[in-house]
């Protein structure tokens, strides 16, 4: 790794003054069009583009792609089996030896309206993560950086697609010529496994010929350091539900007879994964591969961020006794629900029906769904669980005396691409020059996105661009993006498309 940071670093000083210029020439041309920026990412929040709305994805689609073909973008829209569309653009740059292709998804996780502060699709601007409702349309730029809009969507992954648009516009304004051939792919499935992507690639994969794919997904580094990664975690569901009575009974007359599925799921927990967060499934980690020299000395010089974030998250401990990134390069379990009986004024004495858990498993590469699924359920079986697929009738409850419904999610495996490739190179050295400096490199991003399906139909790096602040609520209430981190999305666009290099 540290020949990479000096490589990267010497490619950097051996630009000429115009590399330099042009992160002044972006940020120039940011700063005189922010209240523009601002609406077009607030008119694509206002896109109801999720799972649960077909036809706001179908508009969000074509919005882009009426994007692209208004910058001279030769555009298509792909599908398969009833998906959303994936976006494709296209757009030779004369001369150019190499092509980069910019992935984002268009699509929002879904929306639990009373959890909001104000409607999820009505994006609003505040004066910082718990401030005040402003009205930024009638306020005279340059904004506060620290403002952030609030809306579904508007860090994930909206604010890349406007940074990559604002960054071709700046581009162009500036007469820059992009160092490399762009091809876009914009996806709107990804909140829900990207179940039809692969099929899509696929079937387009003379289109999608590239040197290499940069991701704009996921937040920079908790430090607030402009941040690439070279890698993202897999994910699998699961739902399981774990079966009591056939009706509620008091606890009184019949608490330590008859069993209690909430205990029998608190005790199944705790003997899935450890105080520390360690799962304990046997054999589990077996496929796991080992980090490389140059990954755990990526991870090492990474500012320190943990002792900051528990005052911010207002925890006294971490689990794992590591850093938080050295934590995310594992495999985890996470219990990202629970469900049994009732609390508060509605508690009852009644042992419950039932209880149902719902596990989010973080996959790192080595590990594939399949094999951590067998071995999930060989645990179980072990442990005296006979596992349903249905909701057993009575006789399957008389004849088992521990009873487990489970409900497999999607999934996909995890990837980390190689970080000493010319590639790498190439893209660490343009993001410096976007930065002004030194840039936070992670071996592998703790979030997921389904990039393993990238490197398995096309073997070329691939690598991430997050611009997202790290506080922006990915996935929650409240999501936002802080104008900051926004600006400097740009400026790190407009350096991939014309310093691109190697």
């Amino acid at each position: 790794m540290k020949r990479l940071a000096a490589t990267g670093l010497a490619l950097l000083l051996a630009m000429p003054a115009a590399a330099a210029d042009l992160r002044t020439e972006v940020g120039g041309y940011r700063a005189a069009h922010e209240a523009a920026i601002i609406s077009q990412l607030d008119e694509m929040v206002r896109l109801k583009s999720v799972a649960a709305d077909p036809q706001g994805l179908a508009l969000t689609a074509s919005y882009l792609e009426g994007q692209l073909k208004a910058r001279g973008f030769e555009t298509a829209s792909w599908s398969a089996g009833g998906s959303p569309p994936v976006v494709y653009g296209l757009l030779k740059s004369p001369g150019a030896k190499r092509t980069a292709i910019f992935y984002a998804h268009y699509d929002g996780q879904p929306v639990t309206r009373a959890e909001w502060s104000s409607d999820p699709f009505v994006p609003v601007m505040r004066d910082g993560l718990a401030g005040k409702d402003l009205d930024w349309k009638a306020a005279r730029p340059p904004f506060n950086p620290e403002w952030r809009l609030f809306g579904r969507g508007a860090a994930d992954d909206k604010s890349a697609i406007i940074s990559f648009l604002t960054a071709f516009d700046a581009l162009k304004t500036l007469h820059r010529k992009p160092s490399v051939n762009i091809k876009v792919v914009w996806e709107g499935e990804e909140e829900a496994t990207s179940a039809h992507l692969g099929a899509i690639l696929k079937s387009h994969a003379a289109e999608l010929k590239s040197d290499v794919w940069l991701i704009g997904d996921g937040p920079v580094h908790q430090s607030r350091t402009p941040t690439i990664y070279f890698g993202a975690r897999g994910s699998l569901g699961l739902d399981a539900t774990i079966y009591g009575p056939i009706r509620a009974l008091h606890d009184g007359h019949y608490g330590n007879w008859v069993p209690n599925p909430a205990a029998m799921a608190a005790e199944l927990i705790t003997q899935m994964r450890d105080g520390e967060g360690r799962i304990a499934i046997p054999d589990f980690a077996d496929d796991v591969r080992p980090l490389s020299a140059a990954e755990r000395d990526a991870i090492a010089r990474l500012p320190k961020v943990e002792e900051g974030l528990k005052r911010e998250f207002g925890i006294a401990r971490s689990e794992g006794g590591e850093g938080l990134t050295a934590s995310t390069m594992r495999p985890a379990l996470n219990i990202r629900g629970l469900r049994s009986g009732q609390v508060g004024a509605a508690a009852n004495n009644a042992i419950p029906v039932d209880a149902v858990l719902s596990v989010d498993f973080r996959l790192v590469p080595g590990q594939t769904t399949r094999r951590v699924q067998g071995k999930v359920e060989a645990f179980l079986k072990a442990k005296g669980w006979t596992v349903v697929r249905e909701t057993p009738d009575l006789a399957t409850r008389l004849s088992h005396p521990r009873l487990i419904k489970l409900t497999w999610g999607g999934g996909y495996p995890a990837l980390r691409s190689d970080m000493t490739s010319p590639a790498a190179q190439g893209v660490i050295a343009a993001a410096q020059s976007a930065a002004g400096g030194p840039v936070a490199v992670l071996p592998m991003m703790g979030g997921s996105v389904p990039i393993n399906l990238f490197d398995e139909l096309f073997h070329v790096p691939i690598i991430g661009l997050p611009i997202g602040n790290h506080d922006n609520n990915q996935h929650a209430a409240n999501e936002n993006m802080r104008l900051r981190n926004l600006w400097d999305g740009i400026t790190l666009y407009a350096a991939m498309m014309a310093q691109l290099n190697w």
